[in-house]
């Protein structure tokens, strides 16, 4: 046993990965199982993940969750700001810029809205539950955004662990409705050909929830409206930390 744990300890990272690849694993099997699907696995994920870590702080007295075991320390590097940076990057490569304009400026138009309303949502919401200062209005108002652009947010603006932990918490339930929703609405609104799935995507933002939902409703239309949930995100991270906090910071004061 002393074996065991001395070459998790020292092989941290590889060891996050594993487990994450295997949480992934359970929960793709638990969409297909109990949700046929339309509850994407990485919402799953994404719940269980946050119930470990809660489980983990609880458990060891600590505050980074399960990365407070000694044997599962890489998943404070995995799920740093290094590599989660690095995979909005990476995401945010993978679009081409001419097929956003397809969309045409409904499509433009719809990220912004959809990045303003989310954001503002969520700070009134935050506002109401007391949390009034600049840095957890923002972050959790960015949460509302989508789980990607809260805690970029939060880390740039220096806002709190628990409040971080509360912009993922409202990102994932964002995704979770869209998900489930989505089948539900599509006939109500229109959501059968690739321009409205775009404008879609501008409009709620959430990449899985929106892939997610799409999947359930027409899997044709999941190209098209994760490209402009991507966009969505990447317009949230850069205007999260930056022009809405300046601006909330100017309403509310610091």
């Amino acid at each position: 046993m002393d074996l065991f744990v001395s070459v998790f300890e020292d092989n941290g990272l590889l060891v996050a990965f594993a487990l994450v690849g295997g949480l992934m694993l359970v929960s793709g099997w638990l969409s297909k199982k109990l949700t046929r699907g339309r509850l994407h696995g990485s919402a799953i994920a994404i719940l269980l993940g946050l119930v470990l870590a809660y489980w983990g702080g609880t458990v060891t007295g600590g505050e980074t969750g399960l990365a407070d075991f000694a044997v599962l320390s890489g998943l404070g590097v995995m799920g740093g700001a290094m590599l989660r940076d690095f995979a909005i990057v990476s995401t945010a490569y993978g679009v081409d810029l001419e097929q956003i304009k397809r969309a045409g400026p409904a499509g433009a138009l719809s990220i912004l809205l959809g990045v303003l309303v989310s954001f503002v949502a969520g700070s009134v919401i935050a506002a109401a539950f007391g949390y009034t200062d600049a840095a957890s209005m923002a972050t959790i108002g960015a949460g509302a955004a989508t789980y990607i652009v809260g805690p970029v947010t939060g880390t740039a603006v220096g806002a709190s662990s628990e409040v971080i932990a509360l912009s993922v918490a409202a990102g994932l339930v964002k995704s979770v409705v869209v998900m489930v929703g989505t089948p539900l609405v599509a006939p109500l609104i229109g959501l059968n050909n690739p321009k409205s799935a775009m404008a879609f995507g501008g409009l709620l933002g959430t990449t899985s929830g929106v892939a997610g939902g799409l999947a359930a409703t027409d899997k044709r239309l999941v190209p098209y409206g994760a490209m402009t949930a991507t966009f969505y995100t990447g317009v949230g991270c850069l205007l999260g930390p930056s022009l809405l906090y300046v601006t909330l910071r100017a309403l509310v004061g610091g």
